[in-house]
């Protein structure tokens, strides 16, 4: 039996790269949802007080994201591999290996967090009654941490099975799920930060075991069955999935380095209006995210089956929407502020000013977090784990000293600047490591195409 195959050969590039992009695209919106539905619900119900406390559990959180994406896209990236060259033995193999990897990084995650989590808000800053709203959350969401992996990897599992439909539906039903619970949860029984927690663990939970029921169902291409742990298959797993790892971490610690900031610098007003700031900026990220993760599988796909020049036009259309969405939200963000910080909070206009000051200078390059999470992206699904490696990497080397000077001549502004000026500065240096990577698989295509006497084998 083979291995049904990601692209059929009269798909055109754009109609493989978008079947897999929009399901994705919707996916990670949704999946979104669970941190702006918790910031619409915290900002309303609890308060700027609650939208500082949430921020702080934010970095914490991303840890536990960015190990969901080392097995999701890693395991992804090497089971559409597989796929590719039609060995399901291998796919079976790679499936059951990275839900080992989610168990174990899972537990391992939670009795991390759980003994240095409060130590880690207190780092940041957090005192009071913001450290006691935090560590309600961040304690819970430890303690579930196994689920929130395993909420961030299997679907994408699910959508390098061939099946991109599917995972954008069990990832909506616990987005949805989410919704509901942090209204009775936040709304109704008045439980704080605690309560959005919970329900974000239970909408997780429904998320996982939808995924766990695909596997086991006729609707599976590679079916879950009885195989023992491939060390060769998991060191390769995190290999390609290190540099997400990576970028989580990047963020991670941004997050808690621009909190410490905002509280040497500024005060609970301004930490607030970042999580504001940040949850507008959320929206685009997502959007990113779904649209470059949906060039994973056909690029990876491409790469097993030789097939260079659609490699090349595939991240042409990846890179021109990436930007220039993201180049149209810069522009729809600065001229109607007030519309989209108003979702998050009303009637406090101190908070208010700070958030839009927050959207004129934080924002203002954020199309190329885009870009950069899409080179990222782009070397994992090759196979070019260390340049992968490097462009997550490099993200953090670069961003400290802006952090750690800005703000000592600029005061609160820049705290905001740090990241759009640390972005445009390594752009220039991913950007034309990325051109050499497209033209030598140019180079590729035009010698495949001598070898087989002139066919030309990608149309």
């Amino acid at each position: 039996m083979q291995a049904a195959t990601p692209v059929q050969p009269s798909q055109s590039v754009a109609g493989a790269f978008w079947r897999f992009a929009i399901p994705s695209i919707v996916a990670m919106l949704v999946s979104g949802l669970y941190q702006i539905i918790d910031g619409f619900f915290v900002g309303h119900f609890v308060g700027a007080e609650g939208l500082a406390g949430i921020n702080m559990a934010i970095p914490l959180l991303g840890l536990i994201m960015g190990f969901g994406l080392l097995v999701g896209m890693g395991g992804g990236s090497v089971l559409s591999k597989y796929r590719g060259e039609k060995n399901l033995a291998a796919t079976q193999a790679t499936l059951v290996t990275a839900l080992f990897l989610i168990i174990l990084i899972g537990l391992l995650a939670s009795v991390v967090f759980i003994a240095f989590g409060k130590s880690l808000l207190n780092t940041q800053g957090a005192t009071g009654v913001i450290l006691e709203m935090s560590w309600s959350y961040v304690q819970i969401m430890s303690f579930g941490a196994l689920i929130s992996i395993g909420a961030s990897a299997m679907p994408m599992l699910v959508r390098n099975d061939d099946s991109p439909n599917f995972a954008t539906v069990f990832i909506i039903a616990g987005a949805l799920t989410n919704i509901v619970l942090d209204y009775v949860f936040l709304g109704l029984l008045g439980m704080g930060l605690k309560g959005a927690a919970i329900a974000t663990l239970i909408a997780q939970l429904t998320t996982c075991v939808l995924c766990l029921h695909y596997f086991t169902s006729a609707k599976a291409k590679t079916k879950l069955a009885v195989k023992q742990f491939d060390k060769v298959i998991a060191i390769r797993i995190v290999q390609l999935g290190s540099s997400n790892l990576v970028m989580f971490i990047y963020f991670s610690f941004v997050m808690a380095f621009h909190n410490m900031q905002f509280m040497a610098y500024g005060d609970t007003t301004q930490l607030a209006a970042f999580a504001i700031v940040g949850y507008l900026a959320s929206c685009y990220y997502f959007f990113a995210e779904g649209l470059v993760s949906g060039l994973q599988p056909p690029v990876s796909y491409y790469l097993g089956a030789k097939q260079y020049k659609r490699i090349t036009e595939t991240v042409k259309l990846a890179f021109s929407v990436t930007v220039g969405s993201g180049i149209a939200l810069v522009i729809l963000l600065n001229l109607f502020p007030e519309i989209f910080i108003g979702i998050f909070t009303s009637g406090n206009d101190a908070l208010l000013q700070a958030s839009k000051n927050g959207v004129h200078l934080h924002l203002m390059a954020l199309f190329l977090d885009g870009f950069l999470f899409m080179s990222s992206i782009y070397f994992v699904a090759i196979g070019k784990s260390g340049q992968a490696l490097f462009v997550s990497v490099g993200n953090i080397l670069i961003q400290l000293p802006f952090l750690l000077i800005l703000p000592k001549y600029l005061g609160i502004d820049g705290v905001w600047l740090a990241v759009p000026l640390s972005n445009i500065a390594f752009t220039l240096i991913v950007l034309p490591m990325l051109l050499i990577n497209l033209k030598g698989l140019m180079n590729m295509h035009r010698q495949k195409n001598n070898t087989d006497g002139g066919v030309a084998v990608c149309q």
